[in-house]
């Protein structure tokens, strides 16, 4: 059975009106209506407060927080399914069916997040300090493991060349900047799929910054800038949401008969048709194909997320955390050779262990004392790089003629 021609990759009440943060999801501690507001962690019960204690924050929508959560437990749980892929078709239509959905659920609500990004300097600083600059620290940090780990001290630190998780952040960045296009032009969801469908049947693009994954998954990013909150609502139907179970059934049953005659490269989106051998009309089929399964199961997914606060909201601001970090764990357990070693996480109690585990591990990465300890490479302020705004300067003036 072949699931990838590379194994671990290169890798209550209706909605209330959404508040748009600038730097979208799943950028850390992104509160509402900008991440520029000097706001403190929400506290679990959704509400936040500025860092004076005088002027409270507006409160974080818990439906979206839920929603991320959700989305990183399952994007931790299918990397850890990946090694068992090949020995259990079950597990491999598992993994198939949560690849169709858990990265575009995410980028759809990036995009979402991201319709009020423009040119401000405000929000080009946060772009670079939310987005750039853990990329740098995290290709680095990848890299200088990949080294130690997996014994490979000639492995290249090249940040043209985005390693496993690290794609994700490039593609942001890039999306992000292309948001006031997206809003001048007349069709923008068809617009973004043709460009999709010509970077699968262009096996030149090569891998620099992982431009094929930036491309082909940027139908998600551009249908989330143009969702309103009502299509939030509309999927929190009750017939949508009895209606999702026999789609999540029947996708499940699909993907069983599809694990041993297709390969799952395609839900990576990193490769072109030609480099999957098959002939450049099929990457154009499969590509409208994948985004309308995805766009459907996303929908069943939202579906089922509450909307109230849960256990778990407080740790949707952390996201960006626990894909960052886990990621150290999943490619060691494969450098390590776990799942060679012990054969008992191939039978079905070890896959359910795995599971568990990933969940577990993701979710503690989430937690706000995770956050404060990585906060300096993930959210620096870098305050020393930046010209000081002239709103800023003006107070300074005030002050100084006031003393």
């Amino acid at each position: 059975m072949t699931n990838s021609v590379h194994p671990h990759g290169r890798h209550r009440a209706p909605l209330p009106p959404a508040q748009v943060p600038v730097d979208g999801v799943p950028a850390p501690r992104a509160h509402h209506p900008t991440p520029q507001a000097a706001a403190a962690p929400p506290t679990p019960s959704g509400q936040s407060t500025t860092q004076s204690g005088s002027k409270p924050a507006k409160q974080r929508d818990a439906f979206f927080d839920n929603a991320k959560y959700l989305a990183i437990v399952l994007v931790a749980m299918a990397h850890a399914w990946e090694p068992l892929t090949d020995h259990s078709r079950a597990a491999e239509a598992l993994y198939m069916t949560v690849y169709t959905f858990h990265m575009p659920a995410f980028i759809l609500i990036s995009g979402y997040f991201s319709r009020s990004f423009d040119m401000r300097a405000d929000r080009l600083k946060r772009l670079v300090t939310g987005v750039a600059v853990p990329y740098v620290i995290f290709e680095v940090a990848y890299s200088l493991f990949k080294r130690w780990a997996d014994d490979d001290p000639g492995h290249p630190i090249s940040l043209l060349d985005p390693w496993y998780l690290t794609w994700f952040l490039v593609a942001l960045f890039v999306w992000r900047l292309t948001v006031p296009l997206w809003k001048i032009v007349r069709w923008p969801v068809p617009l973004a799929l043709a460009i999709a469908m010509l970077a699968v049947i262009s096996p030149d693009i090569g891998d620099d910054l992982d431009l094929q994954r930036v491309l082909q998954f940027m139908p998600f990013f551009v249908l989330g800038l143009f969702m309103k909150p009502e299509y939030f609502q509309l999927v929190r139907r009750r017939e949508v949401r009895i209606l999702s179970v026999p789609v999540f059934a029947s996708a499940l049953l699909l993907a069983y008969w599809a694990a041993p005659r297709m390969t799952s490269v395609w839900f990576y989106r990193r490769d072109s048709a030609q480099e999957l051998g098959v002939p450049w009309w099929v990457g154009i089929v499969m590509t409208l194909a994948l985004f309308g399964c995805s766009v459907v199961l996303t929908a069943c997914f939202f579906a089922w997320v509450p909307r109230r606060t849960m256990w778990f909201t407080v740790l949707g601001a952390g996201t960006l955390y626990g894909y960052l970090l886990h990621g150290f764990l999943a490619k060691g357990s494969r450098f390590w050779g776990w799942f060679d070693t012990y054969d008992w996480l191939h039978q079905p109690a070890g896959e359910i262990f795995v599971s568990v585990v990933a969940a577990s591990v993701v979710t503690l990465l989430c937690t706000p004392p995770v956050q404060r300890m990585f906060r300096f490479a993930m959210e620096p302020k870098m305050e020393w790089a930046f010209k000081r705004d002239a709103a800023a300067l003006a107070r300074e003036r005030t002050w100084t003629k006031a003393t």
